[in-house]
């Protein structure tokens, strides 16, 4: 049970985005990505998760090609936090994040859909927040808002099924707590019918929570692997061209980049 992309090529008329990329994400484990700016980190996100569907090659959920599943179909076991965050008309924050159950009901929500609501609206610290217009938040409360939508959506695994959290550069305008709550729900979520697969800017905390790091640079992976067997200073020099140096983390014993 795994997602796997098959010598994925993607461009934007004569520009080359992702080039042969064939790459797997295992069930139950913190699947990142992490690489520079431009390197094709989110429209990989965007083609895993079906956003984009366009591209030579083959994704597979399974044993099943990605473009074989109907839109609701996906919308009932896959979940995507993008770096969009804006919405054009007025809406409660506890609206917003009812839509994420949107996919599991026709025309009005269940009880069990407003429990789960109410249940990941707590958990991230929203529940002053439910009556406010979701315009008026701040960035980082924006974030929180979609975190607790894109949960709300994938909060119970399909029966017999997998579920999939797609978390593209999830921490921005967030402050240390909550990129620390973010990522540790997140990894709550992971067994063995959940995939996670989230781009990351820090790479400190991409080797402090991934089990499977991939590094990615015009397109292409540099390397993909378990951190503390792929990451050194050489590795950092050739995909971020910075010199650094790597040392143990003392309690967990993971690498960490000193700059």
């Amino acid at each position: 049970m795994m997602i796997s992309a098959e010598q994925i090529n993607y461009s934007i008329g004569n520009k080359n985005i992702l080039n042969n990329i064939s790459i797997q994400f295992l069930p139950g484990r913190c699947n990142l990505i992490i690489g520079p700016n431009g390197s094709g980190k989110s429209t990989l996100i965007k083609l895993l998760s079906g956003e984009l569907d366009n591209y030579d090659g083959r994704i597979m959920y399974n044993s099943s090609d990605i473009k074989t599943f109907t839109k609701l179909k996906l919308a009932a076991s896959r979940a995507v936090l993008s770096q969009q965050t804006e919405l054009g008309f007025p809406m409660t924050v506890e609206e917003v994040v009812m839509l994420g159950r949107n996919p599991h009901f026709e025309f009005n929500p269940s009880k069990k859909d407003i429990e789960i609501v109410k249940e990941v609206i707590a958990l991230l610290d929203l529940n002053s927040f439910i009556d406010r217009n979701y315009q008026t938040l701040s960035g980082g409360e924006k974030q929180r808002v979609h975190y607790a939508r894109v949960l709300a959506q994938i909060w119970e695994s399909p029966k017999g099924e997998q579920r999939y959290l797609f978390l593209d550069e999830p921490l921005n305008n967030l402050d240390i707590y909550y990129q620390e709550l973010f990522l540790s729900i997140a990894v709550s979520l992971l067994n063995e019918t959940t995939t996670l697969i989230g781009v990351v800017h820090d790479i400190n905390i991409a080797l402090r929570y991934a089990d499977q790091l991939s590094f990615l640079k015009e397109g292409a992976i540099i390397k993909n692997g378990a951190p503390e067997k792929i990451v050194d200073a050489i590795l950092i020099k050739e995909v971020f061209n910075v010199d650094t140096q790597i040392i143990a983390h003392p309690a967990t014993g993971k690498p960490i980049v000193l700059f």
